[in-house]
């Protein structure tokens, strides 16, 4: 067949919105293609699901029911998957750069005997010869590659809040039910505790207030913080962002870290103190719906894509503003 096929996820029995951005993406590729698109969608009761992915404009949803499929086993998963791609031989699988599709990627691709290309930022068609394009960032973030691989399927793992995810409309797929030929005999690892990490998740954020270099030391995120507090009662989901150079000079943990080789953003307000606006952070918050630069250098790239701009010392600024705010309250 000539699918464009996605690996879905299910949290809380309903889709991830990773998986509503891999559709948008599918979707878009299909077209070009002049293909169908398909969803595949496993664990022990993802009925629900699949009947929500529907609207969303998959011709076919692959539903793989199984009670090992409960939870995460990459070892399960992966034989699962392994089968539903020699079936249905799609000519583009997409999985998104999540712990799943990190963890299953380089398998299945060596499984399919294929190659894979992880942590893309944009995917197209070639129209010479219909082979996907997959760009993504390369050297530390430093530079942007494009690659192109022969050999189907066409495997890539997709960052999340990088593409529009897919509208619901009046979609009517068929749900197609396969059952996957898994035992026990192929788990090879055990999960002995499943341990909730705790991570900084900017991509959920309605406003995020991220500091740079030009905060000149560590002590600035505090005032950063008292910022992103007095916003908090007007805003809602405030949390603090920073520019790379922030975490190499150890000021702040890599997971606030907003850009090509941090997180991708595109919150209703983003608020950049002493970031100078290189290249690698543009492109990470640029989709942001507002931006409001605070910055002493007048000529930074910062300001050429702020739709608010303040050519101040921050810490005159921020303590005038947190005092404000508070009044307004």
């Amino acid at each position: 067949m000539n699918d464009v096929m996605i690996l879905g996820e299910v949290k809380e029995r309903s889709l991830d919105l990773r998986t509503l951005e891999l559709l948008g993406a599918g979707k878009k590729l299909a077209g070009d293609l002049g293909a169908s698109l398909s969803i595949v969608l496993l664990g022990d009761t993802v009925s629900a699901a699949a009947e929500q992915a529907v609207p969303y404009g998959p011709n076919r949803v692959y539903k793989l029911e199984h009670p090992l499929l409960k939870g995460f086993n990459a070892d399960l998963w992966l034989t699962s998957l392994e089968q539903t791609c020699r079936k249905i031989n799609p000519k583009i699988f997409l999985m998104s750069h999540s712990f799943i599709g990190m963890e299953l990627g380089p398998r299945l691709a060596c499984r399919l005997n294929t190659r894979l290309t992880t942590d893309c930022i944009d995917l197209s068609i070639d129209p010479e010869d219909s082979l996907l394009l997959r760009t993504k960032p390369v050297s530390g973030g430093n530079a942007i590659s494009v690659f192109k691989c022969p050999g189907e399927p066409q495997l890539a793992t997709v960052r999340g809040n990088v593409f529009e995810p897919a509208e619901a409309g009046d979609g009517k797929g068929e749900i197609v039910d396969m059952v996957p030929e898994i035992d026990e005999s192929m788990i090879r690892v055990e999960s002995i505790e499943v341990v909730r990490e705790v991570v900084v998740a900017l991509d959920k954020a309605d406003v995020v207030v991220s500091g740079g270099a030009g905060l000149g030391d560590e002590d600035g995120f505090a005032l950063l913080q008292d910022l992103a507090k007095a916003l908090n009662k007007s805003f809602g989901n405030v949390m603090i962002g920073c520019s790379r150079m922030a975490v190499d000079k150890g000021w702040i943990s890599s997971d606030h870290q907003v850009g090509l080789t941090g997180t991708m953003i595109s919150p209703n307000i983003y608020v950049a103190v002493g970031i100078s606006g290189a290249i690698q952070h543009l492109v990470g918050m640029i989709q942001s719906k507002k931006i409001i630069a605070i910055n002493t250098d007048q000529g930074c790239n910062m300001f050429r894509v702020a739709d608010y701009g303040v050519v101040e010392d921050y810490e005159r600024v921020i303590p005038a503003l947190v005092k404000r705010l508070e009044e307004l309250s």
